[in-house]
């Protein structure tokens, strides 16, 4: 298949071009410097040269305390960039894979939230992610809409990264224990979204690792004993740690949709963080 993939330079879109390759898939790889998708001519020019079987949108503005001072922006690039890709795979028959957020819900109460449960963000970020799934549901027949949570990968920063930097400058932190979510790893989701792309599963999925539900608080402390590292990890309420953008405390998120449909679900969070500090550290 010839699968076109966005936001190349980011965590998950590194891992899906790589998951992409080792397959044999014919693979272009955009990120804003050979595709600037607020651009909706370069869009369309773009993909209707390569003409794609597929396209893995991983392109977002993910800054989601700067998103509330830079409304305009996020919702160009989280909302009509992802319109300007969904209108061309509509028009030339093309599949598209969206990649959302868990930043859609409210974050109210402890059940796990279902794939066609009522959206209602809290920030802006959720909000305009929010606005590129109704853009993609309003252009495509051929979509899957992933909402993730909590990534890490080895291209970028992400929280793993921050947790081990804080633990070794300082030996102690303070982190969150009552926002409860479950950690994404994107070489595992890499693996899951080009199943799903080489599928006709359509459909709004969501996808974390497996291995229950955790608080920040219970991630970090993994982190830090996976890495063999001594560091005073102290709980503390979200109100403690005010941030700009309001954030979901319940983020938990039901996968079963992806058993349903013959997916394979991802491996166990603590073995990813296993994995994963062992790369960047080792």
């Amino acid at each position: 298949m010839k699968i076109l993939v966005t936001g190349v330079k980011g965590q998950l879109g590194y891992d899906v071009v790589n998951e992409l390759k080792k397959r044999g898939h014919d693979v272009f790889g955009t990120d804003v410097d050979n595709m600037d998708i607020t651009d909706s001519s370069a869009v369309e020019k773009i993909i209707r040269e390569y003409m794609p079987d597929g396209v893995i949108h991983c392109a977002a503005y993910t800054a989601v305390d700067a998103a509330e001072d830079n409304v305009e922006l996020c919702r160009r690039i989280n909302k009509e960039g992802t319109e300007n890709i969904a209108k061309v795979c509509g028009e030339i028959d093309c599949k598209m894979i969206y990649i959302s957020t868990d930043y859609v819900f409210d974050g109210q109460g402890t059940r796990p939230w279902e794939p066609d449960d009522k959206a209602k963000p809290l920030n802006v970020y959720g909000l305009t992610k929010y606005e590129g799934e109704q853009a993609v549901q309003k252009y495509i027949d051929k979509f899957f809409i992933v909402r993730i949570a909590w990534v890490f990968g080895v291209n970028g920063k992400n929280f793993i990264k921050t947790m081990l930097k804080l633990g070794k400058e300082k030996g102690a932190v303070s982190v969150v224990n009552d926002q409860f979510g479950t950690p994404t790893y994107t070489y595992d989701l890499a693996r899951l979204l080009v199943d799903m792309v080489e599928s006709d599963k359509y459909g709004i999925y969501h996808a974390t690792n497996e291995g229950g539900f955790c608080s920040w608080y219970e991630f970090a402390r993994c982190i830090f004993e996976t890495a063999g590292i001594d560091v005073n990890v102290t709980p503390v309420s979200s109100s403690q740690f005010p941030a700009k953008a309001k954030r979901p405390e319940n983020s938990r998120m039901s996968k079963e949709k992806l058993s349903l449909n013959g997916f394979e679900k991802l491996p166990d969070w603590r073995d990813a963080v296993k994995r994963y500090v062992g790369i960047i550290e080792g």
